[in-house]
């Protein structure tokens, strides 16, 4: 059999050291998934859905830092994939999208299941590209790799699968070192330094935010903490590198936050910004005299969240070891020393929440998360939906340096922490997966929990079943609305999950917390835990303005003019009576 473009594209993913490609299989993609098969070099992930393929490529992209990949067929098969590709390249992670396009001889003439993908992945891609020739192809995939990899994000490659069945050319498969290039270490120039020096050096009380940028830099952030006295900040995706192990760690932040996180970012009189991003420009100091700095290995993100006085291009790791001989050690400690206070009351106040009461009726889903986290192996990777599932995750799961949080945190998808979790364990099978599903982003894509039995990955999905889109129906509340559209009528989905042979596990007394949790995790395959939590948790910001309490006096008023006196009987119950 001579060889195709099908193997010579194949024979490049192993070149680039891809281990495994989500998707599920198509006629359009006959060519390169037989060459898979044959090649046996590469394992094919055999999903229900092409959107969790993509998630599940971003999820391993996102813990291993290498290249992943997923497949669609032509058409709609890789329409569902566009999704999950804009939370991978929102996200910033490497993965390379394979889209199988309908014979090469139709295209332009409407033909059966016929879109346009070179033009539709434009806006989630770096690099998106039609191969339509087989001496093409090859160049093309390698910039569509070293796109993807180089630039931190998604490259699809559109190919008819009538050209993956052609005689391959005769260029040579490239060597993995010329094909991934290593990324540049970025320290700023000695004058910006000294600038920030003299900025850090002065008076004022300095306080530090700080976001994914962080990834490796955890003993530089202790020294720099050390030598400022500056409590520290993060937004959630810097939750899993900063948190854990330090003593200048005041939480988190924003809609989901701390109230010391809070705090501590609008009484400072220097705000140092450290590789974050953090969107949300109502929690920035406004107006306030606070001088901000901002660190960041990406030009584009510096000053677009917050008026800055000083911008920084640099990696955060390295920015900082050049930066510490050059700052002098504060003595005054109160501002670390207040908002720590502050911040040991707060997660006091978080922790008593996610205590079930003895004999109650009610569970909290803080109690859940807690459990896991106290049960959970030290290197346990955890993904969450979002909406509730990020909250809880946010401030109850604890990291530790070798955990991972894995979510939707920049798109904002439903139906993230599942799909997510199948990528964790298929690339760390060893590992503890544990995924935060809510009951609306977990049946939205709920076809793939038969991939959980058929593939044996052993991922622990936790759904939290308040019969709700609990979020929306918070954010209905809290702007005067009455909640509408947003019911769900469950399942019992342990037993759904016992019939699919998946472990089912049911918990809906707080008394039954502890055994189902470690029940679950003792488990060697999948399991299912259907917690049957309160519909009326709230999950309130760090901050309450004026208008989120009119609002929310409003629903209430309305709730009783409309005969809803129940779902305010509920709230107290689950807020207020504990």
């Amino acid at each position: 059999m001579p060889r195709t473009v099908a193997d010579q594209f194949v024979e490049f993913l192993v070149a680039a050291g891809v281990k495994r490609v989500y998707g599920i299989v198509g006629d359009s993609l006959n060519g390169l998934t037989d060459a898979i098969r044959r090649q046996g070099k590469i394992e094919w992930v055999h999903l229900r859905h092409e959107e969790v393929a993509a998630f599940a490529a971003g999820a391993e992209a996102h813990l291993t830092g290498d290249l992943a990949v997923c497949a669609g067929s032509c058409g709609p098969g890789n329409l569902h994939l566009i999704n999950g590709l804009f939370d991978c390249h929102r996200s910033r992670v490497p993965v390379l999208a394979i889209a199988a396009h309908i014979p090469s001889a139709e295209i332009g003439s409407g033909f059966f299941q016929e879109t346009h993908p070179e033009a539709l992945f434009k806006e989630c891609s770096h690099y998106c590209q039609l191969v339509s020739s087989p001496n093409q192809m090859p160049r093309t995939l390698e910039v569509a790799i070293r796109e993807a990899v180089g630039k931190r994000g998604v490259s699809v490659i559109v190919m008819p699968g009538d050209v993956s069945l052609q005689a391959a050319s005769d260029a040579s498969t490239p060597k993995i070192h010329a094909l991934l290039a290593r990324a540049p270490v970025v320290t700023p120039a000695n004058q910006e330094l000294d600038r920030l020096a003299a900025l850090l050096n002065g008076d004022g009380r300095v306080t530090i935010l700080c976001g994914s940028g962080c990834q490796g830099a955890h003993d530089e952030l202790m020294a720099l903490g050390a030598r400022l006295k500056a409590p520290m900040v993060h937004a959630l995706r810097g939750k899993e590198h900063v948190e854990w192990d330090n003593p200048f760690d005041v939480g988190m932040t924003g809609l989901i936050g701390f109230s010391s996180g809070y705090y501590a970012m609008l009484d400072c009189d220097v705000l140092l910004m450290l590789g974050t991003d953090f969107p949300y420009r109502q929690f920035y100091p406004q107006g306030s005299g606070v001088r901000i700095a901002q660190v960041d290995i990406r030009p584009e993100n510096l000053g677009r969240r917050a008026a800055v006085d000083l911008s920084v291009v640099g990696d955060v790791k390295a920015t900082l070891a050049a930066l510490l001989p050059l700052l002098d050690e504060k003595r005054d400690g109160s501002h670390l020393a207040q908002a720590r206070e502050h911040y040991g009351k707060a997660r006091k106040q978080l922790d008593n929440l996610a205590i079930g009461k003895p004999g109650g009726r009610l569970l909290h889903p803080q109690q859940v998360v807690k459990a896991l986290s106290d049960q959970a192996a030290a290197d346990t990777v955890f993904t969450c939906d979002v909406g509730l599932p990020t909250v809880w995750a946010a401030r109850h799961l604890a990291m530790n340096g070798t955990r991972r949080l894995v979510g939707s945190f920049w798109h904002g998808s439903m139906a993230n922490a599942m799909a997510q979790a199948i990528g964790a364990q298929s690339a760390f099978p060893k590992r503890q997966v544990v995924s935060l599903s809510g009951d609306g982003g977990f049946t939205m894509l709920m076809g793939d929990l038969l991939s959980l039995a058929q593939l044996e990955l052993p991922v622990k999905v936790v759904v939290f079943n308040n019969g709700a889109l609990g979020f929306i129906e918070l954010e209905q509340k809290s702007t005067g609305f009455l909640s509408f559209g947003t019911d769900f009528k469950n399942p019992n989905f342990a037993a759904m999950a016992d019939a699919v042979g998946i472990r089912g596990i049911r918990i809906e007394s707080p008394a039954d917390v502890d055994e189902g949790v470690a029940a679950a995790l003792a488990h060697p395959g999948p399991v299912l835990i259907d917690a049957v939590v309160s519909r009326t948790e709230l999950a309130m910001p760090p901050s309450v303005t004026i208008e989120m309490a009119k609002g929310f006096t409003l629903y209430m008023t309305k709730a009783l003019m409309n005969g809803k006196a129940d779902e305010l009987i509920d709230l107290a119950k689950s807020n207020i009576w504990r």
